[in-house]
């Protein structure tokens, strides 16, 4: 398809999204699922999806299949196959074959200097669809998520960890922990199992989480540190700022008060605004920094001019 007709093609099915539905309608968008280009394929599924055209899900599960033939030349990148699959997920399409059909495709394609995998949109779609598979036992669906906790793709091991959380219950503050405790080639992986072991676990997970800033891996601790800050509870702030008090890592110390600060706790901001009237010219302009985050809020920007006024004040003493 020529670029001209294939931009005028696209453009058509986005504007049909906010024109009534009839039966010419359904129709071009049921012929543009048959279309030989991914790109076609994946603005019809998002057609599909946003109006909720449930008469043609076997279109869509249809064109899906076909896409898996001659994959890198049908659909390159995945785009059409990624649609569809959001499109199956948000019209609450519940039969796992698909979503296990992708879940495991991998599409080697051509890049500068070799090859590279275009599927891991796709997996990681596929991989947040499974929970909502009512033909999977439970079981069946945290054996597909140990095995994406190894993927090559760092997203897909991300999106396994969100979907663990997702499954929810013992089995996956279990598997959470093991993945913490193994480790992740990114620590931005290890972050987010952080994160849902903070939100599985409350209290018990916060504990865990705690061991990690003593961590000798300096990305393991900020993360660990994060995580703690995001979940904005004043347990977590209370611990963060008696691990600052007891660290001399200049970095560290860093990431500590943005983790405080991103807390928006009443008591980490407020030992923000002690060190900024309080403290030494180094630790006020780290604090400052800190803020940096909340530029956006003037109740905290006069609350932070309030605090520099004090030291200024203090200093002309």
């Amino acid at each position: 398809m020529a670029s001209s007709k294939l931009e005028d093609h696209i453009e058509m099915l986005k504007l049909l999204r906010g024109s009534p539905m009839d039966a010419k309608s359904i129709s071009t968008i049921r012929k543009s699922l048959q279309d030989r280009t991914g790109l076609v394929v994946a603005e019809a599924a998002k057609t599909v999806a946003e109006l909720r055209i449930v008469e043609l899900m076997p279109d869509l599960l249809a064109a899906y299949a076909r896409l898996f033939e001659n994959p890198v030349r049908s659909d390159p990148k995945c785009w059409g196959k990624s649609a569809i699959i959001r499109a199956l997920t948000a019209m609450d399409f519940s039969e796992s074959p698909p979503f296990l059909r992708g879940s495991i495709h991998v599409q080697m394609e051509p890049v500068w200097g070799g090859q590279e995998d275009a599927a891991g949109p796709l997996r990681s779609n596929c991989l947040l669809a499974l929970p909502q598979c009512t033909d999977l036992r439970r079981s069946d669906v945290f054996r597909c998520l140990v095995n994406a906790l190894t993927d090559p793709l760092d997203p897909v091991r991300l999106e396994a960890v969100r979907t663990i959380e997702q499954m929810n219950g013992d089995e996956a503050s279990l598997l959470l922990r093991l993945k913490a405790r193994i480790g992740d080639p990114r620590a931005a992986v290890t972050g987010q199992v952080f994160d849902s072991i903070l939100n599985l676990e409350s209290e018990k997970g916060l504990a865990f989480v705690e061991e990690f800033l003593k961590s000798g891996e300096a990305e393991i601790r900020d993360e660990a540190a994060l995580a703690m800050g995001s979940w904005r509870h004043p347990r977590a702030v209370e611990i963060l700022i008696s691990t600052w008090q007891g660290s001399a890592d200049r970095s560290f110390r860093s990431t500590l008060l943005r983790a405080i600060s991103s807390s928006r706790e009443e008591s980490g901001l407020e030992f923000l605004f002690s060190l900024i009237r309080e403290g030494s010219d180094a630790h006020a302009a780290s604090a400052l920094e800190a803020l940096e985050l909340h530029a956006g809020s003037p109740e905290l920007q006069s609350r932070i001019d309030q605090a520099k006024d004090h030291r200024r004040r203090k200093g002309s003493v």
